[in-house]
């Protein structure tokens, strides 16, 4: 845990393979709510990316129109991981490549934010454009290393084995 003085900002991005009012995207917008409101009632959740359309769908990252993006405040890496994890997410996520291309590069970065900072997309651009270039630094990481916040004790990464489950 970070004691309050950091909390954690994860951004991860997906390439659409149609319009978001395509048939072919259907079920994934339907879903978008639902999945939503499970995040913001999880435990350790903070804040997330959205608009006035409560996602963030109509967001551009990287200038990008068929790359839609995902970003959200947690005050910790464990309770991103338990809803990331969680049945609501996971079973959407085992479906992700019914409605996103597959990216060559990494697509999720996490960091750590003080306490009440709110992270922009271009903050997050800067974080993914770190991570796949140095690969994960306390900078910017993935769930499966992860780094502890600044001023924490710092004995190497913490590696974590999702075997059998579908995330990154």
């Amino acid at each position: 845990m970070t004691g309050g003085r950091y909390e954690l900002a994860q951004v991860n991005i997906a390439r659409l393979l149609a319009p978001l009012d395509d048939p072919l995207l259907a079920d994934f917008v339907a879903n978008l709510d639902p999945v939503n409101a499970v995040a913001d009632a999880a435990e350790g959740f903070v804040w997330r990316l959205k608009t006035e359309d409560n996602n963030a769908t109509a967001i551009r990252v990287f200038d990008d129109d068929w790359l839609i993006v995902n970003m959200s405040v947690w005050k910790s890496v464990e309770t991103l991981v338990a809803y990331v994890y969680g049945p609501e997410h996971r079973a959407v996520l085992r479906r992700r490549r019914e409605w996103f291309a597959r990216l060559d590069e990494a697509s999720t970065a996490l960091w750590w934010v003080p306490a009440g900072h709110r992270p922009t997309v271009r903050e997050a651009e800067e974080r993914l454009l770190h991570l796949r270039e140095h690969g994960p630094t306390p900078y910017a990481f993935t769930l499966r290393e992860t780094f502890p916040p600044p001023g924490e004790p710092f004995t190497g990464p913490q590696h974590r084995d999702f075997a059998g489950c579908e995330a990154e």
